[in-house]
């Protein structure tokens, strides 16, 4: 199953792609919600690399780790992530096509069919997420 979200952006795909491969960026809108704290951003931006993003919510330690596997910039990059490293990871598919007004991004996670329930809820962060990403870029 996949989980597919798009969003236009009116920046150059190179300052979107930019932006998944930054920590300080990152830290400031991939996984993160309103009134939360994010504790750690590392990246390791490189085929192969890893990153772990966590954040503080209420009394709960979000985390959520990932592999990259292909970063081919500005076009795509493609990770593996999960919440929880005793889980099978899912794979993301970030495409980025370049626009006569800037950029439209194409998002595509794998969902076992097991989380079938779960496709609204990975949406919808999904759809938040490219949110934050456009007002950390629009700024």
């Amino acid at each position: 199953m996949q989980v597919v979200v798009t969003r236009s952006f009116k920046v150059p795909p190179e300052t979107i792609f930019d932006a998944w491969l930054d920590a300080s960026s990152a830290g400031r809108w991939l996984f993160a919600t309103p009134k939360a704290e994010m504790k750690r951003a590392e990246l390791d931006p490189r085929v192969g690399g890893s990153f772990v993003i966590s954040e503080k919510r209420g009394e709960t330690l979000a985390e959520h780790f990932g592999t990259y596997e292909v970063i081919d910039r500005p076009g795509q990059l493609v990770f593996t992530f999960t919440t929880a490293k005793d889980q099978p990871p899912t794979r993301v598919v970030v495409d980025i096509l370049r626009k006569p007004d800037g950029c439209s991004l194409t998002l595509q996670q794998s969902v076992h069919p097991d989380a079938a329930a779960m496709i609204d809820r990975v949406r919808q962060g999904w759809t938040m997420i490219l949110e934050s990403l456009a007002q950390e870029k629009s700024a």
